[in-house]
């Protein structure tokens, strides 16, 4: 499996100044020709040495990479987050990250296509859960945990390169079992009510889109509230049901990972960003990203920085 790392080069439409974002990396899975549009695939690499791979992020691509031996660090939109096998590290989609493994460390990847990926996660509260977030889960919460888990991704591979019958609907059955050894390791809260759940998790995804559309608009609450035809009321009771937060929480996350991105990749001062992203000071920036991060915007590029930058590379 190997990567190719394409960087897009928006421009602000106040100043037209040129933007350097994080790499969008596309995936290239190398299959056979009847089998050209995948969903699901699994690699495995055992690199001797050092391997390391600069911040970027998959678009279209969740990723679950399966650490059976070996340990590292996982680069998280700037924060740093050690992780040893057994373990899983859990990418969603859009998440930016980077990994620098320590020596000769053995792992699979398995790598899902987003629409693929919605339709799974549609099966299970806790799979929307489980990928709201980055994660490391460990694999030691039981003590066949391990064995279990590295049997799955073995099925899983073997299945999909399979012609046998049935084996899109073996592929989608073996996924879910993953899947699910994934939330009871990341222990999960459970869900109250099903039938409201699905449908505050309905809203929230609705109310997630709209806020990747309009989040540098400064919209309030009101105009999302009636964008979706809901109350507000029903919005907040929604988004604290599906996501664990508020929906000014939720507006402030998207925000912040965007602020975040630009001073970490980007070359725009710290004004240049705050007017990108819709706020008509600098200063209240300041104060807005300080109380969020526990930093002003100009340190935490400083110690950000600060981390050895790396050449996009797998995963």
């Amino acid at each position: 499996m190997t990567h190719s790392a394409m960087t897009r080069h928006p421009r602000n439409p106040r100043d037209d100044t040129a933007l350097k974002t994080v790499p969008k990396v596309r995936l290239y899975v190398e299959r056979d020709a009847e089998q050209e549009n995948w969903f699901v695939n699994v690699g495995h690499m055992t690199d001797r040495g050092r391997w390391r791979t600069a911040p970027h992020a998959h678009p279209k691509y969740g990723q679950v990479i399966f650490v059976r031996k070996g340990r590292g660090v996982m680069n998280l939109e700037g924060r740093s987050l050690p992780f040893e096998g057994p373990c899983a590290l859990l990418l969603p989609t859009e998440c930016v990250h980077g990994l620098d493994y320590e020596m000769d460390v053995d792992r699979w990847v398995v790598t899902i296509e987003v629409a693929y990926l919605t339709q799974v996660n549609a099966k299970l509260h806790e799979f929307i859960q489980l990928w709201s977030l980055p994660r490391m889960i460990p694999l030691s919460y039981a003590p066949e945990a391990e064995d279990d888990f590295y049997r799955l991704v073995r099925s899983l591979e073997h299945e999909i390169q399979s012609n046998a019958v049935g084996h899109i609907v073996g592929t989608e059955a073996l996924l879910t079992t993953l899947l699910l050894m994934l939330v009871r390791g990341a222990d999960l809260e459970q869900p109250v009510s099903e039938g409201a759940v699905r449908n505050d998790i309905r809203l929230t995804e609705r109310f997630r889109e709209l806020i990747e559309q309009h989040y540098r608009e400064n919209l309030q609450l009101q105009d999302y509230a009636s964008m979706m035809a809901v109350s507000l009321v029903q919005l907040r009771t929604a988004c604290a049901s599906a996501a664990g937060q508020s929906p000014a929480k939720m507006i402030h996350a998207r925000l912040i990972t965007e602020a975040r991105r630009h001073l970490i990749f980007g070359d725009m001062s710290v004004e240049q960003i705050a007017f990108w992203l819709g706020f008509a000071d600098a200063a209240y920036f300041t104060r807005f990203f300080r109380k969020e991060v526990g930093q002003t915007p100009s340190q935490f590029r400083i110690t950000a920085r600060q981390q050895p930058q790396r050449a996009p590379g797998g995963a």
